[in-house]
């Protein structure tokens, strides 16, 4: 496994449509590591493949209770709204309140190229379409509802 570098808004490759994975191969299973690692070491919750500049349809987050690979990712149904603040690696050390769905249901392929369906509520919700987003050219900023500010980071001890 190794650390991709994250793409920063700006980067043109951010603003492309990826393209489908039609087979499981080692490069793409090489790239789903790598953006695990990449995810972990930056602290994030979510990474997209065109965040480190590769234009294809995969997304891996992990919002506490494990990791989720998506290929392919559809959001298919979608209820209610939360308003919060949102980041991204791609932007790092800002955020910005932003609304999306409080639940999605999404269908996607995981590893093995299986059809899956994963029905998510709340931060997990709101990773799925700020990730699916990716995967279409567009960031958060786009749906920012007011100034993208700092974010202070609290250090624990």
């Amino acid at each position: 496994m190794a650390l991709r570098t994250i793409r920063i808004q700006g980067d043109p490759v951010l603003e492309k449509k990826c393209r489908e994975i039609t087979e499981m191969n080692e490069k793409i299973q090489v790239l789903i590591d790598d953006m695990l690692e990449t995810m972990y070491e930056a602290n994030g919750v979510g990474l997209a493949a065109p965040q480190v500049g590769i234009l294809k349809r995969l997304v891996v987050m992990d919002c506490g209770d494990g990791p989720i690979v998506m290929i392919n990712p559809q959001i298919i149904e979608t209820s209610g709204e939360q308003t919060g603040d949102e980041g991204c690696l791609s932007l790092p050390g800002k955020a910005a309140q932003v609304t999306r769905p409080n639940y999605v249901k999404a269908r996607f392929l995981d590893e093995d190229m299986e059809e899956c369906e994963i029905e998510a509520t709340e931060l997990l919700a709101r990773c799925i379409c700020h990730e699916c987003d990716h995967l279409d050219g567009h960031m958060y900023t786009e749906k920012a509802e007011g100034p993208i500010h700092d974010v202070k980071y609290e250090v624990a001890e």
